[in-house]
């Protein structure tokens, strides 16, 4: 079985989208498998963090920002703003792709785990998230 999911940021930062996942595994006639995503973008990737303390996204993203800057001289690609080209290598150094197990029809997933869409760019946007339940 495979879906299109989508999810839809705000701004820069982490959007968690588990409950998306698990309903999709809660209607496939699998207990147990394996979930592939792939994030079908080259300005935002996918990640597995923690959902419990807000402030861990928050430090997530200050960090990132400070280790890509936006406007470094040495951007050729900069057609499409300040944050495309950083948004770009965000990108290529995070997850474009994720394989999650799960078992009894629960993903696999540890207590303080969440999947999450990171949006690299400042505008919002909808972002689309091919799902492959199998196993």
């Amino acid at each position: 079985m495979v879906e299109i999911i989508k999810v839809r940021t705000g701004r820069q930062g982490l959007y968690e989208f588990t409950y998306q996942v698990q309903n999709l595994i809660d209607r496939s006639t699998l207990e147990s498998g394996l979930c592939s995503l792939l994030i079908q973008h080259t300005s935002a990737s996918l990640t597995i963090q923690e959902n419990a303390d807000p402030s861990a996204k928050v430090d997530l993203e200050n960090w990132f920002n400070r280790l890509v800057v936006e406007r470094d001289s040495i951007y050729t690609h900069t057609l499409e703003g300040d944050d495309d080209m950083p948004a770009h290598i965000k990108s290529a150094l995070t997850a474009t792709s994720l394989s999650i197990p799960f078992k009894a029809g629960r993903l696999c997933l540890g207590a303080w785990q969440g999947i999450y869409c990171w949006e690299h760019r400042h505008n919002a946007s909808e972002r689309s998230v091919a799902v492959h339940i199998g196993n």
